[in-house]
């Protein structure tokens, strides 16, 4: 029985000591990669960091984080973050995020306001800590830009899955989305959408791991949308296909687009601004002219192309085609 107390005595006093060694490296990551961020130029300040959860976890809180990249113009802070680790399996974590946070990039200033926005990430077991997967959820959430209007949802739900050296499977999904349009021009439709969501598979130069936020951010070079749709009142919008991204951001490839009740989905959009007056008519004679083609004027089920740094209809441009990259 002696013999049992004293390995028992033993081992307390190895795993505490391992603990405290950890805490005291977790400790130490954390203000080393601050440091380093501001010896790039970075903002990157926080008001206190402390690492509790003996004996199984490390759990860090940082107050008052605040990030900016000069290079790319984005910013993140929140009163708080906290991050938790098992002591067993620290390339394992979970991140808790505030009521509030702030973003900003060199498009405007978004405050984000959430009930339990939580965070897991599963990375690879070694030095890179190259992404494996992760999951990101979040109660009720408010997006207020500056001097915009509010969008809100009910909830929100992103998956992301490692599939292979530098693609990874994409999930998202909206509950009860409410775009930010008045009323006066949304009269006729519910207060949210019924269905927001999209799935697909996206490739990038490089996998991500930790260089992405210390040296450059991997750029896409394909992505495949197995199925994107919208669904308000008796409004429908579905994509789906394949496009490759060339260096410069350049999509070329093909996405099928279908559409119910296309001729309201167009009369909201220049409503809401983002179809210009000028082009309103012209689209929406060659999409009648589609949809008539198709036996039902109500609904389109067309291909369009990205090729030669445009979107096109058939062999005619429509528009240019955006860039697809990341600051």
């Amino acid at each position: 029985m002696k013999k049992l107390l004293i390995v028992v005595l033993s081992l307390s006093a190895l795993w505490s000591g391992y603990w405290f060694v950890g805490a005291s490296g977790v400790k130490s990551g954390f203000t080393s990669w601050f440091e380093a961020r501001r010896s790039e130029g970075w903002q990157a300040d926080y008001s206190d960091l402390a690492v509790a959860g003996f004996p199984n976890r490390f759990d860090t809180t940082l107050t008052d984080p605040a990030l900016a990249d000069p290079a790319t113009g984005l910013a993140w802070s929140a009163p708080f973050l906290q991050i938790f680790a098992l002591s067993y399996q620290p390339n394992h974590i979970i991140a808790a995020f505030p009521e509030w946070q702030t973003l900003a990039s060199p498009t405007g200033k978004l405050s984000v306001q959430s009930e339990a926005m939580r965070a897991s990430m599963v990375m690879e077991p070694n030095t890179a800590l190259a992404f494996n997967r992760a999951n990101l959820s979040a109660g009720a959430l408010t997006l207020t830009p500056e001097g915009g209007t509010r969008t809100k949802l009910a909830g929100l739900q992103i998956a992301l899955t490692r599939e292979g050296e530098a693609s990874y499977r994409a999930a998202f999904n909206a509950d009860d989305l409410a775009p930010p349009l008045p009323r006066e021009i949304t009269n006729s439709l519910p207060d949210t959408l019924a269905a927001f969501r999209a799935d697909a598979t996206l490739g990038f130069s490089k996998a991500w791991d930790i260089t992405a936020l210390q040296d450059s951010r991997p750029q896409p070079t394909s992505l495949k949308l197995h199925l994107a749709e919208a669904e308000w009142g008796q409004l429908k919008l579905a994509a789906a296909g394949d496009v490759t991204i060339d260096r410069t951001g350049t999509p070329t490839g093909t996405l099928t687009i279908k559409a119910r009740n296309w001729r309201d989905i167009l009369t909201l959009a220049e409503a809401a601004g983002t179809l210009p007056p000028s082009l309103s008519a012209q689209v929406a004679q060659g999409l009648s002219l589609l949809a008539s083609l198709s036996g039902n004027g109500e609904t389109l089920d067309i291909p369009l192309t990205f090729a030669g740094g445009f979107i096109k209809l058939g062999p005619v441009p429509i528009a240019p085609a955006p860039r697809l990259f990341i600051r």
